[in-house]
Parts: structure tokens; sequence; C-alpha cells
């Protein structure tokens, strides 16, 4: 059998794969097996930061690898706490839980949410309003959380205690809150999977005025949004937002897998011994990587993000076959206005250049160090196909 049969064969099929084996990669140029060369667009859905096998982040991860792969929780290692204070001291927040992915990350700030409302408010104060459209995680409890119901309909029973409001309608997000005596607004500040749908200043502002009067949490979903993704090192900073917790994960690690739940000093000594833990959060190889990562995001690049951004919304905004163009920083959704996104990124990857999908938009994720060249080359084929 050849690799796709064997993946047929043994891997559970819960991917929809594209015909193409990846084996090598540099940077944002990536090879199949018969030494195709593709312009990657999509980062690993976001996770690669800085490229496929990035040189700091690759001697960063062997670094590590030669001391010590993996300790318990029940020692101290110096790459974890580095990363907790490099975070703390970009987000502005207080202290850091580590654990291995976006979802795990959500599970952590849900669980913060509902012990500190249960200690101030009460134990009937627990649950927590999120957006339709949403996607939090595949998790049974971030599934709840998820406000898309076809994500929900073979997994009863969910979690109880989350509700659901409708994006942009403040009537709505008040009126829910009250009903359910809501522990906490959880949000993502661009919904990612629901389409690459920025949320507006004035909603976003709204509901951080409203929270604050009605003492609610608010919890920021920044798994796909954080790490320099939107142009400032969380999305939430675009705004000015004062977020009491933070949950990220995907381009943190570079490739490897961390979540981090960032929490506020407000709320940051809630966990307290056995409340909660992880056996690989925090692992000294994912962190070492993470702080190759975290510590390269400053100003200068994240003015490249900025301006490569506005260069690409302006290259699709009003072209040939576009009907809109949506998202912030190297996180663009391209809806097509005759074709489908399915049959756009096939066309591309025949091209060579590899997309993404978000609802019915064509999904860019591209690394954030992407050259100008290996951008402009990938915009033309896309632009060609739509």
């Amino acid at each position: 059998m050849n690799l796709k049969d064997k993946d047929k064969t043994y891997i559970a099929p819960t991917y929809n794969r594209f015909p193409v084996e990846i084996v090598s990669g540099k940077g944002s140029l990536v090879y199949d097996e018969t030494g195709k060369r593709y312009i990657d667009l999509t980062s690993g859905i976001g996770v690669t930061s800085f490229g496929v096998a990035d040189d700091v982040w690759q001697q960063a991860v062997i670094s590590q690898i030669t001391k010590v792969q993996h300790m318990s929780n029940l020692y101290y290692t110096e790459p974890c706490v580095e990363l907790a204070e490099l975070l703390c001291e970009k987000s502005g927040m207080g202290k850091v839980f580590f654990s291995n992915s976006g979802a795990e990350a959500n599970e952590c700030a849900i669980k913060v949410a509902r012990k500190y409302q249960a200690e101030h408010k009460g134990p009937d104060c627990f649950t927590i309003v999120t957006l339709k459209n949403s996607f939090h995680g595949r998790t049974l409890t971030t599934l709840a959380a998820t406000g898309q119901e076809h994500y929900h309909e073979l997994f009863q029973p969910l979690t109880p205690g989350f509700a659901h409001a409708e994006p942009e309608n403040m009537e709505e997000l008040q009126a829910v809150c009250k009903e359910t005596n809501a522990a906490a607004v959880m949000i993502e500040i661009i919904q990612g999977e629901g389409g690459v749908v920025p949320l507006s200043e004035a909603y976003l502002k709204a509901v951080q005025a409203f929270v604050k009067e009605n003492d609610l949490l608010l919890i920021v979903d920044e798994v796909q949004t954080g790490n320099g993704r939107t142009g400032e090192m969380y999305a939430y900073m675009n705004y000015g937002l004062k977020p009491d917790i933070v949950s990220t994960a995907k381009g943190l690690g570079g490739g490897l897998p961390l979540g981090a739940t960032l929490l506020s000093k407000k709320v940051q000594d809630t966990l307290g011994f056995g409340d909660h833990g992880s056996t690989f959060g925090g692992n000294p190889v994912s962190c070492a990587a993470a702080v190759s990562i975290v510590k390269r995001i400053d100003e200068a690049l994240l003015k490249e993000v900025r301006e490569k951004s506005a260069w690409v919304f302006e290259q699709f905004t009003g072209a040939e076959g576009v009907a809109e163009v949506s998202g912030m920083g190297l996180m663009i959704g391209i809806k097509p206005e005759k074709k489908t996104a399915a049959d756009v990124i096939s066309a591309c990857i025949e091209k060579g250049v590899l997309c993404l999908s978000a609802k019915d938009k064509v999904r860019l994720l591209p690394a954030l160090n992407i050259p100008w060249e290996v951008l402009k080359e990938a915009v033309e084929v896309i632009k060609g196909e739509l």
C-alpha cells in the first residue's frame, strides 16, 4: 500500500485531506514527494509562525532536547518559567497556565471563570455566554461553548452551562446574560472558523463596558488570532480591550503542541493546588520553542505584518471575481464571487499554492515573516483562479 492507502486503512477518517503529501520545506515553501514546490499560505492553520524548519526555532528545540525533553510539573524547568514571564510582560496579564492545545486553554479559561464567580457571586453563577457562529474547540465542553449547532448534532448531551447570543446585538447579549445569571462572556475578536468575521470596534467596546458594569468576566479566545497574527501581539490590543482571561495556542509553539491561558491580576490566584493540571502542559521542549517565537514578535515584525496585510487587502478588494474580503493582519478571508472556495483552493493547489477555507471563503494564514516576493507570487496565482 502507498501512504494514502495506509492512511485510509489505519487513521480514523476525520480529516478530508487534500491529495498532497508534504515531505519537506523551508520557510514558506514546502515540497511534496515528487519534488513539486508549493507556497504555503496555511502555516498549519496558523501554527508555524515563522514558517517550516525555521532555523532559530530548530536550534531552540534541539538545544532543549539534548538537556531534558520532559519533566512533570512537580519540578521547575527554566523554559516554562521564561515563557510565562515573556507572555505576562507582552500582555500585561498576571499569571499563565500552560496546556497542550487551544481547546484545553479554553477549558482552563472556563474553569477559572466558574470558580472565580462561584467564590464571589455563589454557585448559581456559572453560565458562560458566547456568540453564535463562534468556535472554541472540539472537547465536549468547548463544543458546548461553540455557537454553531451543526457541531453539536451528534454529540449530545453536551456540557451544560452555556448560552449563545447573536454577534453585534448588544440587546440580545445583555438579555441572555441576565436570564442565565452569567459568569462570563467569551468572544473571539475575529470569528475564524466562522468565516474570518471580525467583530466591530463599537460592539467590542460595548461588550467590555457591559461586563465591567455587571461584574462579569471577559474571556477572549485568541487561539488563532494571537501571537502576532493580526498585527498586534493579541487581537484585543487592536481595540484597547482589557480582558480578564485570554486563551491562546496555535502559533505560540511554532509547530509543537502548546496552549496557554493568561490570567489577569483580578483572577490570577483563582486556581489553587490541585484545582487544575496537565501532564504535558509546560513541556520544556515546547516552551523553549515558544520562547524562540515570542521573543521575535517585536514591533518591527508586527509592522511588517500590518504592511503585508494592507497590501493583500488592496490586491483583493474590488478585484475581479471577489465578492468580499475580511479579516485582519495575516488572517484573511476572500469570498469568491462566482466560484466556490473549494474550487479556488483546488485550482491553487494545482498551481502550487496552498490555501485554507472558512465557510464560503478562501482563508489565508501565511507565516508572519513570509517574504514579500513569495507573497506576491502567491497572490497573483489566487487572483488568476478567482
